[in-house]
């Protein structure tokens, strides 16, 4: 029996130097999908990688969680007992829950974080374009981009400034106090640079925009009222610099303790505080071991993010409840879909063996007024259905994924359900209808 699952670690179950080690955006989430589909573990499956989780939604039998969990390690060329103690492993509704909760922006780092679902998307669009989806997965999905938007639109979870580009714009307050007058470099053109810019043009003396790109960091640039530079001059930029924040999408650091030194030898006791809220990390560790400067990475920003949950307590129940609501409706789907066919199955093989044993007899039921006959036919399907009242029962009431599993196995073994139909001594006979009560 397949069932849907997802393995994958983030911010909460390991650090920034071990997501960074299997982030599956370097290659590209077209790239892993491929070489998990090679493994044929599954026909159903999304890679999520973002930079505080990375994880593989699938459908597959009982191997498929370990099975996945070695992909991780392999495709990353990792021993597999150095990710053990950070994976997990969620099935069916805690499968559902937590992607319902990961779009919804309420397993982010900052939560309520509206870049989350954009990226949940992006990842669907990425395994649905390539083939990689089916029934399952696509209704998970659309359910979870569907609970994204309500929470952001029947919450207040998402109102105001809430990424965590603002979230380092937060530390850099508590550092600095009044931001007035300061100079901000920025490295990076893209989505967080510009949300992190779009959150201090207006409360710094002057902000500087460095990427590899010269035209994407002018764009940028022009954006938020500041200037751009070109990456060669980033030495000098860097010297004249109160701030730095990075978010480039580097695969290496592009700030080393050797030119960070450099940068820092003529300032003194003018102290320069980065916040590297790229991952993988833009910034060597290291650099926050030289005098005067203080380096903050997106692990550091949890004092922030607790504060943010205080804040925003009611609204996080809020959001919780239709995080449960949805789930509750998408496990009562997933469930019909693992049950009715069992249940299907099992009353088509006991009506079969019904019909074929009134064939059987039908020489000795021949003699029967048609009153009679028609009462044997009400007899024997009310026997049929007496006998699989309870087993019927029992399997759509179960809630437990290997319960389900174990009773489905049972049922298709005892009663062969997937075995050929009998074959009947005589003709069949067409199926009295019974007796309507009144």
């Amino acid at each position: 029996m397949t069932r849907l699952f997802t393995v994958g670690l983030s911010h909460r179950t390991a650090p920034v130097d071990l997501r960074e080690s299997v982030d599956f955006s370097r290659g590209g989430a077209g790239e892993a999908l491929a070489a998990l589909a090679g493994r044929g573990i599954s026909k159903e499956m999304v890679v999520l990688s973002t930079c505080n989780r990375a994880e593989i939604y699938a459908v597959a039998g009982p191997d498929g969680p370990d099975a996945i969990a070695r992909f991780f390690a392999e495709y990353h060329e990792l021993p597999l007992a150095r990710l053990t103690d950070h994976l997990y492993v969620r099935h069916g509704d805690e499968a559902a829950r937590h992607l319902f909760r990961v779009a919804a922006g309420l397993d982010s780092l900052v939560v309520g974080e509206p870049q989350i679902l954009g990226q949940v998307k992006t990842a669907y669009s990425t395994a649905s374009d390539r083939g990689y989806t089916s029934a399952v997965i696509n209704r998970l999905f659309h359910t979870a981009f569907g609970v994204g938007k309500r929470v952001r639109t029947e919450t207040g979870l998402s109102e105001g400034a809430v990424s965590v580009s603002y979230a380092a714009i937060a530390l850099a307050r508590k550092i600095f106090g009044d931001l007035t007058g300061l100079n901000v470099l920025i490295l990076g053109a893209g989505g967080m640079a510009k949300l992190t810019g779009t959150h201090l043009k207006a409360r710094v003396r002057q902000i500087t925009i460095a990427s590899r790109t010269l035209a994407a960091a002018d764009r940028l640039a022009r954006e938020l009222g500041g200037q751009a530079v070109a990456w060669s001059d980033l030495t000098s930029v860097l010297s004249t610099a109160d701030i730095v924040i990075t978010a480039t999408g580097a695969v290496d650091p592009v700030l080393t303790r050797a030119s960070v030194a450099d940068v820092m030898r003529p300032r003194r006791q003018r102290p320069l505080f980065i916040i590297d809220i790229a991952v993988p990390r833009d910034v060597q560790p290291s650099v926050g071991d030289l005098e005067q400067v203080f380096l903050y990475n997106i692990d550091d920003l949890q004092g922030i993010v607790k504060e943010n949950l205080t804040r925003r307590s009611s609204e996080l129940e809020r959001a919780e409840a239709i995080v449960a609501e949805e789930v509750a409706k998408f496990t009562a789907w997933l469930h019909s879909r693992e049950v009715i066919p069992t249940v299907v199955a099992l009353r088509d093989r006991f009506e079969t063996i019904r019909q074929s044993e009134l064939a059987r007899l039908e020489p000795k039921l021949a003699g029967l007024p048609p009153e009679a006959r028609a009462r044997v036919d009400e007899i024997t399907q009310l026997l049929v259905q007496k006998l699989l009242l309870t087993p019927t029962e029992q399997l759509k009431s179960t809630r437990d994924e290997a319960l389900i599993s174990a009773y489905s196995d049972a049922l298709n073994r005892l009663f062969g359900l997937g075995a050929e139909e009998p074959p009947a001594e005589a003709p069949r006979r067409a199926r009295v209808s019974p007796i309507r009560r009144d």
